[in-house]
């Protein structure tokens, strides 16, 4: 379930330094020195599932089906917002703070890339961006760059990108499933 971030903590990490300096990255050409990682994948057809997928992106509910706990400064993502994303790993929590630094709200394109923050396990960004394109088809993008910010993802290496590739999955199944209960719904 989605929180809100205490307001002390909200503004400590609106406050805080990104820990990359290639900020809006996503957007274009990916940095050298970092490992990529993109996505594309189609997740619905038509308006309504656009949408769906875009309100799951963009409220943070994406993040909460792919089984984080995230605690936001905003419901809903907007430029500066930040959070502190928790996934469960067996009895372990990680802490992952992010700030947004980039929100794209065109017809038929919407989403959001956040940039890491002091304490995340990796440095760089993700970009999270649901399409609607000419043929009517929905399609997911996912784009980020990163390396190891803390000492465990460093050590842990190909165990952590195994880690990124797997909760990128789950954001393509999230939003996947979004955009698919509007099928359902207006199924005869």
């Amino acid at each position: 379930m989605t929180e809100l971030l205490p307001p002390q903590t909200s503004r400590d990490l609106r406050a805080a330094r990104l820990t990359y300096a290639e900020v809006g990255a996503t957007a274009g050409a990916l940095p050298p020195g970092y490992h990529h990682q993109t996505l594309a994948e189609p997740v619905g057809r038509g308006s309504a599932q656009f949408e769906a997928a875009a309100r799951s992106v963009l409220g943070w509910h994406m993040h909460e089906r792919a089984g984080l706990r995230p605690q936001v400064s905003d419901p809903a993502v907007r430029q500066g917002s930040v959070a502190v994303l928790r996934p469960q790993l067996g009895p372990l929590s990680l802490r992952v703070p992010v700030r947004v630094v980039r929100v794209l709200d065109e017809p038929h394109r919407r989403g959001f890339a956040y940039g890491t923050l002091a304490g995340h396990p990796e440095r760089g960004e993700e970009s999270f961006v649901v399409e609607l394109t000419a043929d009517s088809t929905v399609v997911f993008h996912l784009v980020a760059f990163s390396r190891a910010g803390r000492w465990f993802t460093r050590l842990g290496g190909p165990v952590a990108r195994a880690g990124q590739r797997l909760i990128g999955r789950r954001y393509l199944s999230a939003v996947r499933e979004a955009a698919q209960s509007v099928a359902d719904r207006e199924a005869p």
